[in-house]
């Protein structure tokens, strides 16, 4: 049977796939475009997504994460899509790294905070919040940057499965 750290190990390498097979897509030059004026911009949007994998380092090595708090965790807008994808591997390593070293006992026992501004928005067992506020998270705001790119006349990858302009799986 399979430990926690494996399975979210799967899923975490099972989506950063798509994710990024998502992101290589996302053109150069539109940062500041949006479908609609309550829109995240490109450059916000693709950013937190090519981020968002680290914060499983600090579900697993921190007791909490403030999103509104200056540092490491804050999304920003990349000027180029390569460094968009660095940006996007170096989470994935750091999200690797911070899993293969952490206990099942750790994830599921211990209680972890997502706060916004000192604000408590969510308390739940650490592997509750890898998969809740990383990888489910991860999944919507790539749903939301495929529509981007649909807006934009950019082919949208296949996910899980053919999309309109890719077939296969």
């Amino acid at each position: 049977m399979p430990t926690v750290t494996e399975l979210l190990l799967a899923e975490l390498e099972r989506e950063g796939a798509g994710t990024r097979r998502t992101l290589e897509r996302v053109p150069e030059g539109r940062n500041d475009w949006k479908p609609h004026e309550k829109s995240m911009d490109l450059g916000y949007l693709s950013g937190l997504l090519a981020t968002m994998p680290a914060w499983i380092k600090a579900i697993v090595r921190q007791d909490s994460l403030d999103l509104a708090k200056p540092g490491e965790f804050q999304s920003k807008p990349f000027e180029t899509n390569r460094e968009l994808l660095a940006a996007f591997d170096h989470a994935m390593a750091e999200a690797r790294e911070a899993l293969e070293g952490a206990a099942d006992e750790h994830l599921m026992t211990t209680s972890w905070q997502l706060k916004v501004q000192g604000q408590v928005v969510s308390e739940d067992q650490r592997y509750i919040a890898i998969r809740d506020s990383v990888l489910n998270h991860l999944v919507h705001h790539r749903a939301q940057l495929t529509v981007y790119l649909r807006l934009n006349d950019i082919p949208v990858p296949s996910l899980y499965g053919p999309s309109a302009d890719e077939k296969t799986f």
